[in-house]
C-alpha cells in the first residue's frame, strides 16, 4: 500500500509513483433489492471501495443501495486484527499493520459480523473484495502499543498469534532507498514495515490459510495491497494455492496495487498481470486530472492509448484512500459535485474495470473513520460509527452517481464513439448501439442534439435517478428517434441513457424530458428535489443570492418537504425570473432555530432552458 503511514511519532511517506436533472418525475424511494433485475446479477458491474465502513453497515448498503442500482462488489478496508494506536489518534492507517490474521475482532465489527456482511451481499447479488495485505505485518512505530484489536501481543519480527517469528521475515532490515532496485523494492522494508519472507514455505502457506478462511466465508476476491512489493513468482505460489469461492463460483478475483514507477518491468504494472489485474494509477494521475480541470475532450483519446496495460487487466479509479489525501486529488472533500462527474465518466469510458471511491470527511491525512469512541472490554480502541449518509462526516459519494452503476453492465465491452463537444468542457458518446452519456464540467446546463446508435425508444436517465425493483425509473425519460436524441445535461452533471433502462414493458419512467424551445417563460418554477438525511425536528432549506432564495437568509430560504414514503428525498419549488443565474447551498433548520449548512463550495445554477411548462428541477444530496 503506497500510502503516507505515520509511524510513531514521526512521519514516514512511502513513494508514490509519478446539481439539477433535466425531466421532471417524483423522486423514487430507495427500492428493496430486487429477484430478478439485470443490474444486480453477482458480480457484474464496477466496484466500490467503501472506505473503512463497519461490517453491518456494508451489509445494509449492499441491499438498500449497491445490488439495485448496479454495482458488482464492494472492496472492504482489511479485516484481519490489527494494531490499535490510541496514541496516535487511531489514524486510518492502523489497519493496515497486522498483527494476526484472526477476524475475530477489527473496529469494524466482529468475525460473525463479517461473514453475515458477506452473506448478505452475495443475496443481494454483490461480491464482497478484501483489501488484503500481505506483504507485511507491523512497523517499527508501532512497538509497545499493543495488544491488537483482538487481544493479541506482538512485537516487531514476533507475531505469535500468527504465529510468525524472526525467522518468517526478510533479511533486509532497513526502509528502501533506491525505488529502480527489485532486490530492494521486493526485500526491503515499505516506511519501516516488517517484510514478510514471501519466498518461504511457511509464509507462503500461512498467507494461504488466511486467504483461504475468507474464501470459506464467501469472499469472492482481493485487492493486493503493495503488490510491486512482493516478487510476482512468490504471489503466484499463494494465489494458485485459492480455493474455489462458494455461492458464485470459479477462482477467487484479483486485482494488484502496482504503482508506475522507475526499474524494470519486474516492479511495474506490466510484471504482474499475468497473475491478475492492476490498479492503473495513471489513469488516476491523467485521466482524472484532465476531469478535475474540465478537459473532458481529451479522455476519450488518452484511455485509448495512453494507458499502462490492457483495458481488461486494468482496474481504474478518479481517487482511492491513498490519493484523495495529496493536495492534487480529485476527491469530493476538494471538488465536490466535480467529483460525482468524475465517477461517472470512469463508470462509462470503455477502459477497464471502473472502481468507486466513498469515504469520510477528514481534517488531517492521518485522522480515522468518524467513531463511537472506545467500548468497555473491546480492545479495538476507536469503534467505528456506523454509517449515515450526509451525517457525521460521512460522505457516500456513490450515493450520488444514482444507478450509473447499471451503465458498465448495460455496455460492456462495446467500443466509444464520440457523438458532440461543446468546447473541451462538454462531452457526449455512445457506447456502440447499447449507451449514450453526455458530460458536462461547466456552471451552466447544457443542451444538445446529437446523433447515437441506440435504438429508437423511450430511456430512463440513470445519471439522475434510481431504478427501482419494480423497473420504476427515479429521473425522466429521453426519446431517441430517429437516429437522434436531445437531452439537457445538468451544469457540473451527467446524463447517461442504456438499453436495458428502456421505459417499456410497463415500467414508469416518468415524464418525458420536453425538446427545447416552445413558447417564451417569463418565470421559471425552479423545483428542487434533495436527498438528505436528518435528525428529528430538522428541516432542510434551500438558501441562496438571489432574493427569491432568501438572499442568504436561512430563515428566508425555500423550505422543502418530505413524508414517510418519500424521505430522505425532500422537495418544494419557487418562482424565479426567466434566466436568473444564482448560487444556492443546502441548510438544515433546527426547532430552535440553528442552522447547518452543507460542506463544500457554493452551487451554481440558472432559470435557463425551461421546459414546455416553464419548470426546471434542480436536484441536490446533502454533503
Amino acid at each position: 500500500m503506497q500510502l503516507i503511514r505515520r509511524l510513531g511519532a514521526a512521519a514516514a511517506c512511502a513513494v508514490l509513483a509519478a446539481t439539477g436533472t433535466a425531466a421532471a418525475a417524483d423522486p423514487a424511494p430507495t427500492p428493496a433489492p430486487p429477484a430478478a433485475n439485470a443490474a444486480a446479477q453477482a458480480g457484474d458491474g464496477p466496484i466500490v471501495h467503501l472506505f473503512q465502513w463497519r461490517w453491518e453497515s456494508v451489509a445494509r448498503e449492499c441491499e438498500d443501495v449497491l445490488g439495485p442500482n448496479g454495482y458488482g462488489a464492494v472492496q472492504v478496508s482489511p479485516p484481519q486484527e490489527h494494531v490499535v494506536l490510541e496514541g496516535e489518534g487511531h489514524p486510518w492507517w492502523q489497519d493496515y499493520q497486522p498483527v494476526s490474521y484472526s477476524l475475530d475482532n477489527t473496529r469494524r465489527g466482529t468475525r460473525s459480523e463479517f461473514a453475515a456482511m458477506v452473506e448478505r451481499c452475495r443475496d443481494a447479488g454483490v461480491k464482497i473484495y478484501v483489501d488484503a495485505v500481505i506483504n507485511h505485518m507491523s512497523g517499527t512505530g508501532s512497538v509497545g502499543s499493543g495488544p491488537g484489536s483482538g487481544g493479541s501481543t506482538y512485537g516487531k519480527y514476533s507475531y505469535p498469534g500468527v504465529p510468525y517469528g524472526d525467522g518468517d521475515f526478510s533479511d533486509c532490515r532497513s526502509d528502501i532507498s533506491d525505488w529502480n532496485d527489485p532486490r530492494e523494492v521486493q526485500n526491503c522494508e515499505l516506511v519501516s514495515l516488517s517484510d514478510l519472507d514471501t519466498g518461504s514455505e511457511h509464509v507462503r502457506g500461512t498467507v494461504a490459510d488466511y486467504l483461504n478462511d475468507l474464501v470459506g466465508l464467501g469472499v469472492a476476491g482481493f485487492r493486493v495491497d503493495a503488490a510491486k512489493h512482493v516478487p510476482a513468482e512468490d504471489l503466484q505460489s499463494i494465489f494458485s494455492r485459492l480455493d474455489a469461492v462458494p455461492g458464485f463460483g470459479g477462482a477467487p478475483y484479483i486485482f494488484q496495487e502496482v504503482l508506475e514507477g522507475g526499474g524494470p518491468e519486474s516492479i511495474r504494472p506490466p510484471g504482474y498481470t499475468h497473475l491478475g489485474d492492476v490498479t492503473d494509477t495513471r489513469y488516476h494521475s491523467e485521466v482524472g486530472a484532465r476531469i478535475r480541470d474540465g478537459r473532458l475532450a481529451g479522455v476519450l483519446d488518452t484511455v485509448r492509448g495512453g494507458m499502462a496495460v490492457a483495458s481488461d487487466q486494468a482496474v481504474v479509479f478518479v481517487d482511492n484512500h491513498d490519493t484523495q489525501r495529496n493536495d492534487t486529488s480529485i476527491s469530493r472533500q476538494g471538488m465536490g459535485q466535480r467529483h460525482t462527474l468524475a465517477q461517472a465518466l470512469t463508470i462509462a469510458q470503455p477502459y477497464g474495470t471502473a472502481k468507486v471511491m466513498s469515504s469520510y470527511r477528514f481534517d488531517s491525512d492521518q485522522q480515522g473513520p468518524p467513531s463511537t469512541g472506545e467500548e468497555e472490554g473491546n480492545p479495538a480502541g476507536a469503534i467505528t460509527a456506523p454509517t449515515e449518509c450526509g451525517q457525521d462526516g460521512w460522505y457516500c459519494e456513490h450515493r450520488g452517481l444514482n444507478a450509473m452503476p447499471t451503465f458498465a453492465t448495460a455496455v460492456g465491452d462495446a467500443p466509444a464513439a464520440e457523438r458532440a463537444r461543446d468546447s473541451a468542457a462538454r462531452i457526449a458518446f455512445d457506447r456502440g448501439e447499447r449507451g449514450f452519456a453526455a458530460f458536462n464540467a461547466t456552471g451552466s446546463d447544457w443542451t444538445l442534439t446529437a446523433p447515437t446508435a441506440l435504438p429508437d425508444g423511450s430511456y430512463c436517465d440513470v445519471a439522475n435517478g434510481t431504478i427501482g425493483a419494480t423497473g420504476r425509473c427515479g429521473s425522466g425519460a429521453y426519446e431517441v428517434a430517429g437516429g437522434t436524441v436531445t437531452v439537457t445535461v445538468p451544469a457540473e452533471g451527467v446524463v447517461a441513457l442504456h438499453v436495458d433502462a428502456l421505459c417499456a414493458d410497463g415500467q414508469d419512467c416518468g415524464t418525458t424530458a420536453p425538446p427545447p424551445g416552445g413558447d417564451e417563460c417569463t418565470a421559471v418554477t425552479a423545483e428542487f428535489s434533495v436527498e438528505a438525511q436528518t435528525r428529528y425536528g430538522q428541516n432542510v432549506r434551500v438558501a441562496g443570492s438571489i432574493p427569491e432564495l432568501g438572499a442568504w437568509d436561512p430563515a428566508q430560504g425555500v423550505e422543502l418537504s418530505t413524508d414517510d414514503t418519500g424521505y430522505p428525498t425532500w422537495t418544494g419549488s419557487v418562482d424565479l425570473p426567466e434566466g436568473a443565474a444564482f448560487e444556492y447551498k443546502l441548510v438544515k433548520v433546527a426547532p430552535d432555530g440553528s442552522v447547518e449548512w452543507e460542506q463544500g463550495a457554493n452551487r451554481s445554477a440558472a432559470a435557463d432552458s425551461p421546459g414546455e411548462d416553464c419548470a426546471r428541477v434542480f436536484t441536490a444530496q446533502w454533503r
